[in-house]
Order: structure tokens, then C-alpha cells, then sequence
């Protein structure tokens, strides 16, 4: 008998807890402003990252509810983020795509490697051998683990192993940023032509000997650019707030270590060395 009325308890407790939720859940619900959905539909749902939120549908609320503008996803077209401007009854909103930019020019044509590396095919496994058996302890090491973490096939490897960013098709979701084990990736806006491309901190003319690209830390581009680039721990750093559409660092450059990086390619000065070699430089046994 205690064993019923113990149950017939538990039962009636079940059904005052499940009519108080239902009443709460009435009272105390949220509407949802079903614009969201309409946003989120006219979304590229690259779920990437580029426009500062954590996916489309985040960037979607945030939208409807006035916190960003629709020209904030940098992923979308131009028709797209004025669709949705129109939708809503607000301005586009600016902004400027941002891209994926490599610090390092230093393929196998021109970098050498002293020791060869057998192992797992991933950058971050030879970085932990010795560096990776680099000459440039700092440089690219061309196994392509930022190549297979973009979802969006947005950098492909060339024929020297360094990879080559697709800025048509990179949205700036940092994958290859957080990919990479010498942190030579970051994301800069499209307009950032002006660039270096090493992360060498050796200076002077021997560092020539493993790659032949890289920044020997002269100090021409920053005596050709006062104020606009500093040497910071042997690399000139560009001050980026400052007007960088100038070619001018670029001119007497010996290595091509800075380059102005047009749609087609980067562009090196004409004091930069011409590149030769089209094989492997290596001191490694083959």
C-alpha cells in the first residue's frame, strides 16, 4: 500500500511540474523576429568566421537587430549583401575583404634544405623534428597543412611547395592562420599590397646561403620609406595606418624580400636578384 501511494506521489508531483513548465514556457517564451531566418537564407552559409561572428546565423541576428551591416560579410557579392540591405530597410555598410597573406617566399627553387625529412606528410610534425630540416629555420615548409585546412580551396601548392592564396576565393576564416607551425599566415585587408614576404630573423648577407629570397636586413626599404616601415628585430615592419600604395620600398630591395602584391602575383623591384634555379636546392642527401 506505501508502495502505491508512493508512486500515485511521484505521479502527481510529475504532472504540477510538467503544468508549470508548460505555463512558463508560455509566459516567460521569446518570439524570434522570423526576419532572421529570411537573413540567414540570403547568407553565402559559409559559417567562416570573416564578418567577426561565429557563423552565418549569429551574423544573421545580429544584423536584423542593428549590430552589424550587411556589407560586413565580405563572403557574400555585392548583389547578395544588397539584398539583404533592401530586405531590411538599411544601409550595405562598408567593408573591405580581408585575405590570407604568406610571410615567406621560400620554395624549393630557392630555399635550401639541410637535412631531409622522412615522416608524417604535415608541417606540423616535421616542425617538431628539428624545425623541420629547413636552411630558414623561420621559412615555409611546404607539406600543405594549410592547403588541406581551408574548406574553401582557397590556397593551392605551386610547383616549388609554397602555397599560393586564391583571394577570390578566401574568406578569411583563419584556418590556415591556426594551421600553420611557424606562424606565417595572417589575415590583412586586400588592399595591403605593399608586403613582406619573410619572417627571417638572421641578418646579413649569409643567410643568402639557405634561401635566396629572404630579407637580409639592410634597411634600404625603410630608409626609402621613413615612417612608413621600421626594422623590427631585423624585418621592416609596415605601418599599415600609414599611405602604403607606394611602390617605392620595393625599388632596392636585393632579395625581393619585399614585394607589391598585384591580382597576378607579387611584383619584386629591380634591384632584386633574378631567380635562375627551377630545381630543388638541397644540401640533404637525395
Amino acid at each position: 500500500m506505501l508502495f502505491l501511494t508512493a508512486v500515485a506521489a511521484i505521479g502527481g508531483l510529475a504532472v504540477v511540474l510538467a503544468t508549470l513548465l508548460a505555463v512558463a514556457n508560455r509566459k516567460l517564451a521569446v518570439q524570434e523576429d522570423p526576419r532572421i531566418d529570411a537573413v540567414e537564407d540570403m547568407l553565402p552559409h559559409a559559417n567562416c568566421g570573416a564578418c567577426g561572428f561565429p557563423g552565418c546565423r549569429p551574423f544573421a541576428e545580429a544584423v536584423v537587430t542593428g549590430v552589424a551591416k550587411p556589407g560586413k560579410c565580405s563572403v557574400s557579392s555585392d548583389a547578395g549583401r544588397a539584398a539583404i540591405a533592401n530586405y531590411l530597410g538599411v544601409d550595405v555598410g562598408a567593408e573591405e575583404k580581408r585575405v590570407a597573406r604568406l610571410a615567406c617566399a621560400g620554395g624549393s627553387n630557392v630555399a635550401r634544405d639541410h637535412a631531409r625529412y622522412q615522416g608524417l606528410e604535415s608541417c606540423a610534425a616535421a616542425a617538431l623534428v628539428a624545425g623541420g630540416g629547413k636552411g630558414c629555420f623561420w621559412g615555409c615548409l611546404g607539406l600543405a597543412d594549410c592547403a588541406r585546412a581551408c574548406t574553401f580551396d582557397a590556397i593551392h601548392m605551386n610547383e616549388h611547395g609554397l602555397p599560393v592564396v586564391d583571394e577570390a576565393k578566401c574568406t578569411a576564416c583563419g584556418d590556415c592562420v591556426v594551421a600553420c607551425p611557424k606562424d606565417l599566415f595572417s589575415l590583412h585587408t586586400i588592399s595591403h599590397r605593399l608586403w613582406v614576404a619573410c619572417k627571417s630573423q638572421a641578418a646579413g648577407d649569409g643567410m643568402l646561403e639557405d634561401c635566396q629570397v629572404g630579407c637580409t636586413a639592410c634597411g634600404r626599404c625603410a630608409m626609402d620609406a621613413p615612417g612608413l616601415i621600421t626594422m623590427q628585430g631585423n624585418l621592416p615592419v609596415v605601418d599599415y595606418t600609414k599611405n602604403h600604395q607606394t611602390r617605392t620600398p620595393i625599388q632596392r630591395c636585393p632579395t625581393g624580400a619585399i614585394v607589391w602584391l598585384d591580382p597576378d602575383g607579387p611584383q619584386k623591384g629591380p634591384a632584386a636578384k633574378k631567380i635562375i634555379r627551377k630545381g630543388v636546392r638541397r644540401d640533404a642527401p637525395t
